[in-house]
């Protein structure tokens, strides 16, 4: 039987990232929390990399949430509105959060012509499920 109250916690620095994770064309995710890397059952953390001047494919995560958290640079976060029939775009800033519903098309975008932008991902499955997408619309 587990104790529950004397476990360890996990230190992850960021030299222990790790890029064994689902990926998308135009950016780069690393992961810090998960089950691989230190046994989360209902937990995946880690950052996402957008090089300056460059979007990413569209995607979506499934059945996951998705909480976004912009650490440097100003991306852009497009999806598609079907009220009104067009893709809406989330400029962000430093500090600034996204929420990402499950299953919802997405893509990022960094408009920064020199400057790669970062963020910190929080999702409510312990593995990044990627899905690749040839567009936003349903």
């Amino acid at each position: 039987m587990t104790d529950h109250f004397h476990q360890k916690l996990h230190h992850v620095v960021p030299t222990g990232l790790s890029g064994d994770t689902a990926q998308t064309s135009g950016m780069t995710r690393v992961e810090a929390i998960s089950g691989k890397t230190v046994g989360s059952d209902a937990l995946w953390m880690g950052e996402t990399h957008v090089a300056a001047s460059t979007a990413s494919g569209d995607h979506h995560h499934g059945e996951s949430e998705t909480a976004i958290y912009v650490v440097r640079g100003n991306p852009v976060f497009v999806f598609y509105d079907a009220e009104a029939a067009a893709e809406k775009r989330l400029e962000t800033k430093p500090g600034d959060y996204i929420f990402v519903p499950p299953w919802v098309p997405h893509r990022e975008e960094n408009p920064d012509p020199e400057n790669e932008a970062v963020v910190v991902i929080a999702r409510t499955t312990q593995e990044a499920i990627v899905v690749n997408l040839p567009s936003l619309k349903p």
